[in-house]
C-alpha cells in the first residue's frame, strides 16, 4: 500500500518536509521514495505542491497522513470518498482553578506590596528596622 507522507530535510533547528509517496512498510528516512509531490515549510507556513501528482495517486489508493491531509485540503485538492474524515480532539485544561487567568483579581492584587517592593524586601526591612530599636 503506498503512503502520502512528509519527510523531514533541513539542518538542525531548521526543519523542512518533502511531501512523498512512499511505500507504507518503508521507514520515511530509507530514501526509498515512489514519488515526490512537494515541500513544505513550517516556518515560513509555505507549500509547493504538484496537485496533478497528488490527485493520481490519492486516486490510485495512496493513503495520506493526518498532517498531509490538512495540507491537502488547506491546497485545494479533493480527497477521495474512502479517505477518513479528520476529527479534531477536544481539548480540555486538567486543573483550570489552578491558572492563573482564571485566578479572582483581588488575589492577583494582594500578593503585590503598594509601594513596588518584592515580599523579601518588604520582610528584610521590616527586620533592619526591629533590630535597630
Amino acid at each position: 500500500m503506498l503512503a502520502i507522507r512528509m519527510q523531514r530535510v533541513g539542518r538542525k533547528g531548521r526543519a523542512m518536509f518533502r511531501l512523498v509517496v512512499q511505500d507504507s512498510r518503508r521507514n520515511p528516512t530509507s530514501g526509498k521514495v515512489v514519488a515526490y509531490l512537494g515541500s513544505y515549510d513550517p516556518h515560513a507556513k509555505t507549500v509547493k505542491l504538484d496537485t496533478e501528482k497528488a490527485t493520481f495517486y490519492l486516486e490510485h489508493g495512496a493513503q495520506p497522513s493526518r498532517r498531509v491531509k490538512l495540507i491537502l485540503k488547506a491546497e485545494k485538492v479533493k480527497l477521495p470518498e474512502w479517505v477518513s474524515e479528520l476529527k479534531l480532539k477536544s481539548r480540555t485544561v486538567r486543573h483550570p482553578e489552578k491558572r492563573r487567568s482564571s485566578r479572582p483579581a483581588e488575589e492577583k492584587a494582594a500578593s503585590v506590596p503598594m509601594d513596588g517592593q518584592t515580599e523579601n524586601q518588604a520582610a528584610i526591612e521590616a527586620k533592619t528596622e526591629t533590630a535597630d530599636a
